[in-house]
């Protein structure tokens, strides 16, 4: 469902151990909002809920929400670092637009 590039899970590992939580994960999920409609949410938890899928890709555990997971069949998690600026980078085959900034999609 959802991977985790490896450049993306080396940045996460070491926020992780850098705030003292190694065995959190990462929530992805989509929320309603944004120019083009839905947004992208990424969080650090420290457990699944009850009806989330997790999933563990590259040594990271990624929770997604059940409503969520309508939406990131296919995507990649990526992480870039360029001389415009660093970010986590979602990767989304399902998306028919997204806004200039990235950081919303239409389906």
């Amino acid at each position: 469902m959802v991977t985790v590039s490896e450049t993306a899970a080396n940045k996460i590992k070491t926020m992780l151990e850098e705030q003292g939580h190694p065995d959190h994960g990462l929530r992805v999920g989509v929320t309603g909002g944004g120019c083009s409609g839905f947004q992208y949410k990424l969080v650090f938890e420290n457990k699944a809920d009850e009806m989330d899928q997790v999933i563990e890709d590259n040594g990271v555990k990624v929770f997604i929400d059940a409503k969520s997971c309508l939406y990131l069949n296919g995507v990649e998690v990526d992480y870039a670092d360029g001389l415009m600026g660093a970010g986590f980078k979602i990767n989304n085959p399902n998306a028919r637009s997204t806004c200039g900034c990235g950081e919303s999609f239409n389906v």
